[in-house]
């Protein structure tokens, strides 16, 4: 009877944890822009990107997840290979900091309670909030004129494994498509500014972050119970 009451003590203390299983993090890479200014490669990090990551993992599929990422976003028409936009000659640089919620979702089972060696894609999405600088541009310089906030929809896809039974190794990519045209200075709001509006001003400015995300795990562990 003991041993009956034991299992089945064991079998839900399992069962429960498996949603208790916590991971907390660094995010390490770099960051790029895609919009107005400067070249149009997708995938091309030139400035540093940095944040903390945590998720909740729900199943062995699916986590909720939460970070905070900071960064410098900048272009430079020099850079690109479109004639018109090196004649033109203007760079920008901005200031992104940004607060994501999303959900992960993985394609294999990524079951943390086991010490097997676990790989599998996954991709993410939610809603981002992230403060930048409002810039306009005028006789070729680039001018900040006030702090803005605006929402952003990530779409990130990544790989990641467990390194050890406590550390995640992962590698992603996310474009940030954002709900504004002036991270470049090119399309401000300002009606004042109206006349220093370029570009294509039906299109919404995007930025990327790319890198190593290194996460801890912690959380209720599943009870190992004696035949």
């Amino acid at each position: 009877m003991k041993k009956n009451l034991s299992i089945l003590v064991c079998l839900f203390l399992s069962i429960y944890s498996q949603a208790q299983i916590h991971e907390i993090g660094v995010f390490l890479g770099g960051s790029n822009y895609i919009g107005d200014v400067g070249n149009t490669t997708y995938i091309a990090p030139n400035e540093p990107a940095f944040g903390i990551v945590y998720k909740w993992n729900r199943s062995p599929r699916h986590a909720w997840r939460i970070s905070y990422t900071q960064s410098t976003i900048s272009a430079d028409d020099f850079n690109s290979e479109e004639p018109s936009r090196r004649l033109r000659g203007y760079h920008f640089e901005n200031s992104i900091k940004e607060l994501s919620l999303g959900l992960e979702f993985n394609f294999f089972d990524f079951n943390l309670h086991t010490l097997a060696h676990k790989f599998t894609p996954y991709v993410a999405s939610g809603i981002n909030f992230f403060a930048y600088d409002d810039l306009y541009v005028e006789l070729g310089e680039t001018i900040k004129n006030r702090g803005k906030n605006a929402i952003a929809i990530p779409m990130i896809l990544g790989i990641k494994t467990n390194i050890s039974r406590s550390l995640v190794l992962g590698a992603e990519v996310g474009a940030r498509y954002t709900y504004t045209d002036n991270l470049d200075g090119s399309n401000p709001k300002d009606t004042n500014l109206s006349v220093l509006r370029f570009g294509n001003l039906n299109n919404n400015d995007w930025y990327v972050f790319s890198g190593i995300t290194v996460t801890y795990t912690f959380g209720e562990k599943p009870c190992y119970c004696a035949e």
